[in-house]
């Protein structure tokens, strides 16, 4: 877009991703956002994948205002009450031995934290991460994200190297029979990472559903056997749930599906329900070491006891309203639903996810699965004109993949209508409308 065809309020904005969604959101409530000329947008990413409550849900509002006019902000070594109930609450969800919590603001935030833990625990300094990784903007975490993002800054921090995304629509590792021999990928991929090591291996942090990668599920069995190869290494495994925690999968947590519990557990996005709410999840044994060795992350707002009462409240609601069990009924509809497109619909590649975290992927051609970006890019652009936000990934190669993940509060209605939506709006790319 020209600077000319820009609006006036765009031009005084840094751009940090692309070009700005070219309507100025005045409120938001529910599944809805609200233009300023009081159009509803039905908001199937949940803000940046991130409002599991919907927008301003009355039990996130009273928590906040009480918060505030309470106990918001304290001194870093101090320690406010939400905080002692929240780490109480959130390691009762998981699996022993995760029995220690760190609060912290961001999702980059909190996998620099769990980086650092990994590093000074093992003595190493080699992380290893997926091809089409996103786990932050910051040193250490920008340094692991290799979806976007890496050129024209400078060198990254040393001793990242990665393995394979696995993604069985797309892999060249293939079975006799075509299926995705992901077992052999990922012993290819440990073989590259053992030749280019120096021999510092610190830590593997992967996301169990990569959303950002192109909503590409992880195969069952795949980290079990990603945290044997860690285990062999002596390397901790970190998982991201970012995005896939809190119920979104139609578990609490991703990683429950595979019975395979994380040296590290990091949280944000689901966690605050749109506010910016981080955590870090470990163990006794890795939380004393790395204290008795110096740790540290000593940030202006880590264990803000108004993050904590946000995070308290979200748990409340999650499993007063049982939402997990939700997403998980949603998400079986919502999957029907993209099945039935791919069956119509030529340009329908593949679909994939788990809960209310889908992905959808347009292609030129189902035979040769050629990427079609420019579809993807109309697609989102008729969407918006009918009132439906979707696909925030832009990436070269990506631009045609769509992440649908609603609001666990959706209801059944609100799905269904969006998915009409998308489909219209494809009709009317695909016409030229």
């Amino acid at each position: 877009m020209s600077d000319d065809a820009r609006p006036e309020w765009a031009r005084r904005l840094v751009r940090y991703g692309g070009e700005f969604v070219p309507r100025v959101i005045e409120r938001a409530h529910g599944c809805y956002v609200y233009d300023e000329d009081g159009r509803a947008v039905l908001d199937f990413t949940s803000g940046q994948m991130s409002a599991v409550l919907g927008h301003s849900h009355p039990d996130v509002v009273r928590a906040v205002s009480e918060g505030v006019a309470t106990l918001d902000h304290l001194f870093s070594g101090m320690v406010g009450r939400p905080l002692v109930e929240l780490a109480e609450r959130l390691t009762a969800t998981v699996p022993d031995p995760l029995d220690r919590m760190m609060l912290l603001s961001t999702g980059a935030e909190s996998n620099e934290a769990a980086l650092k833990l990994a590093k000074l625990y093992t003595g190493g300094h080699e992380v290893v991460a997926f091809d089409r990784s996103w786990h932050g903007m910051t040193a250490a975490a920008a340094s692991a994200t290799f979806s976007a993002g890496r050129r024209g800054y400078g060198p990254p921090v040393p001793g990242n190297l990665v393995l394979p995304t696995p993604n069985a629509y797309r892999s060249p590792f293939r079975r006799a029979d075509g299926s995705h021999d992901w077992e052999a990928e990922l012993d290819f991929g440990w073989g590259l990472v053992d030749q280019q090591s120096s021999g510092s291996l610190a830590a593997c942090i992967v996301e169990p559903i990569l959303s950002s990668g192109g909503v590409i599920e992880l195969p069952e069995g795949y980290l079990a056997r990603l945290q044997e190869h860690c285990r062999r290494r002596g390397m901790l495994l970190i998982l991201d749930e970012a995005q896939t925690g809190v119920g979104r999968t139609g578990t609490m947590y991703a990683f429950e599906r595979d019975g395979v519990v994380p040296d590290i557990l990091t949280l944000s996005k689901t966690l605050g329900a749109g506010l910016p709410v981080a955590a870090v999840l470990t163990s006794d044994k890795i939380e004393r070491t790395c204290h008795e060795r110096g740790f540290l992350f000593f940030t202006t707002h880590v264990s803000d006891p108004l993050a904590a009462t946000v995070a308290l409240t979200v748990l409340d609601v999650v499993e007063r309203d049982d939402l997990v069990g939700r997403a998980a009924k949603l998400g079986e509809q919502l999957r029907g639903r993209l099945l039935d497109l791919h069956e119509r619909y030529d340009v329908v590649g593949n679909v994939r996810g788990r809960g209310l975290l889908q992905g959808l992927e347009l292609v030129a051609d189902k035979a040769t699965k050629e990427p079609a970006d420019e579809l993807g890019r109309a697609v989102t652009r008729a969407a918006l004109e009918r009132g439906l936000h979707v696909n925030i990934v832009q990436l070269p190669g990506m631009g045609g993949i769509f992440r649908l993940a609603p609001p666990l509060t959706t209801t059944d209605d609100e799905l269904h209508d969006g998915v009409d939506r998308l489909e219209a709006a494809l009709r009317d790319a695909l016409s030229g409308g």
